[in-house]
């Protein structure tokens, strides 16, 4: 039997500085470890395909040595009353009255088909309820829409959204440089619908990335629908201003779908209290204090989406090269309701010609 010695003496100052490192090193591996193994046990971010360490502020702030302190929105987003959004808002729809009224109608029904086909949007009825059904918004019943289910769609559509607007007041502008004529205020309400959309897509963004996959679901939508507005719109503009009625249908419905699920606790993060929309929201819509919850969010956007409606399906009833846009007109009787950019006198389905000229 062999018995080994232990020296007692004390280490040297070279060997003890050699076993520290050493620790140090074995300590900060372990570390890594088990933060990898912490990591995979975690849910994936189905949304998006960036990697969780280069994962950024999708739209990070400014740097803080710039001169630019803030920079305002290029149109200021008329005030909505708490009251307003919740009476005079609603689900409604238009009924078709001729052939570009069903054309433009048909061509909304088949969008949404396509539309619910990339977000993954079910229902627990045998036939998914549309605008043009009676009684959509109480027999359209979402089936486990989550959190994140909604802000795919969301985002998918605010990204096609935004498109009509612009290629409708593009085209105008263009159409008014060529005649040399004015264009009776036509194109600054369709760009400033563009710019609406767009914001209500960077609003969504700031609570999630899209990855890869939407992205490229969003490239080929947009470039479709903007080659098929551009077309449309140069054959007949009225049929597109229908369209978009109708479409913003659609949009009033989802978001009236999404605020019930909110509203019955179907989506407990968007329910919880601490739960804040993003500063560039607040700020756009001026969202009082204490109202700044995902409800009151999609109360906002849905009675933006109202208003849309409500825009192009006037202007679908009026001759489209000689009428003023009565959203930006003075009327010489104020006593009587009339278009304008809020929502105190909306009608869902429009105003009619005789109306309003």
């Amino acid at each position: 039997m062999y018995i080994t010695r232990v020296s007692r003496s004390p280490l040297s100052k070279q060997t003890a500085v050699q076993l520290t490192k050493a620790v140090t090193s074995f300590s900060q591996t372990c570390a890594n470890i088990n933060n990898s193994h912490l990591a995979g046990l975690q849910s994936a971010r189905h949304f998006s395909s960036t990697p969780r360490a280069s994962l950024r502020d999708y739209f990070p702030e400014p740097e803080q040595d710039t001169k630019i302190f803030k920079t305002e929105a290029a149109w200021p987003h008329p005030p909505y009353e708490a009251e307003a959004l919740r009476k005079n808002i609603y689900f409604a729809h238009r009924q078709p009255k001729d052939f570009s009224d069903r054309v433009a109608l048909f061509m909304v029904r088949l969008l949404r088909w396509g539309t619910d086909l990339a977000t993954g949007y079910k229902h627990d009825v045998s036939s998914p309820k549309k605008a043009a059904d009676t009684n959509a918004v109480s027999e359209t019943k979402p089936y486990a829409m989550s959190e994140r289910k909604w802000l795919i769609r969301m985002v998918f559509l605010e990204s096609v959204a935004g498109v009509p607007g612009m290629v409708a007041g593009m085209l105008r502008h263009l159409h008014s440089l060529r005649r040399m004529k004015r264009d009776n205020g036509w194109i600054e309400t369709l760009l400033e619908e563009a710019y609406n959309e767009r914001m209500h897509l960077l609003t969504f963004l700031k609570m999630a990335e899209p990855g890869w996959f939407m992205r490229f679901m969003i490239l080929g939508a947009q470039g479709v629908f903007f080659n098929g507005m551009f077309l449309s719109y140069l054959i007949s503009p009225r049929t597109c201003h229908r369209f978009v009625g109708y479409l913003e249908e659609e949009a009033v419905l989802t978001y009236t779908l999404a605020i019930q699920d909110i509203e019955e606790g179907k989506l407990p993060k968007w329910s919880d209290p601490k739960f804040t929309v993003p500063d560039l929201a607040v700020n756009y819509w001026k969202m009082p204090e204490g109202s700044r919850t995902m409800r009151d969010l999609l109360l906002y956007i849905r009675a933006d989406e109202a208003k849309h409606r409500e825009v192009n399906h006037t202007l679908g009833n009026l001759k489209q090269k000689e009428d003023p846009n009565p959203f930006v007109s003075s009327y010489k009787d104020s006593q009587i309701p009339h278009p304008g950019k809020g929502i105190e006198h909306i009608k869902p389905t429009g105003w009619e010609r005789d109306e309003v000229i």
